[in-house]
């Protein structure tokens, strides 16, 4: 019987790895009483997408889970609390020596004062059907056209 990886090219018994690792990052689109989302920008210091608008979040930690992940980066970067309410989509990117699965949530505040971590140096709160208008960082750029048609921005 021949092995399923000798089809691959791939020696039996040997796994296989990506050229570069996979890594998941965890963002949110908080969603106020007023249907608009919170997004961020990314300070000039940041090394990746620097002055670019983000949705909050970021990596997930070794034994986090991922909404544990995200409900701690919000509280972080915006200092908010907020409660997930549903999968809103995914997207992907790929640095230099990684590449980046984004899971996306929709969420609502439930509370905090919104204020800024050193990462970002504004925040705002816009209308869905400017999601594509404000500089968003590249990656988000399908998601958000998606999202704006899926919820009827």
């Amino acid at each position: 019987m021949r092995s399923v990886g000798a089809d691959y090219g791939i020696e039996p018994g040997k796994v296989h790895m990506p050229e570069k690792p996979f890594v998941l990052s965890v963002k949110v689109v908080i969603r106020d009483a007023e249907g608009r989302c919170l997004v961020i920008r990314r300070s000039q210091a940041s090394k990746y997408n620097a002055g670019k608008w983000d949705f909050p979040g970021g990596k997930v930690d070794a034994g986090e889970s991922f909404d544990e992940a995200l409900l701690r980066e919000v509280e972080e970067e915006v200092g908010l609390r907020i409660r997930l309410t549903r999968v809103a989509g995914s997207t992907e990117s790929e640095m230099p020596d990684r590449k980046v699965a984004y899971l996306i949530m929709e969420g609502q505040v439930v509370a905090g004062q919104s204020r800024l971590s050193e990462e970002h140096d504004r925040l705002d709160w816009c209308a869905i059907e400017e999601l594509l208008d404000v500089g968003l960082c590249q990656q988000f750029l399908a998601f958000a056209g998606s999202y704006a048609r899926q919820v009827g921005g």
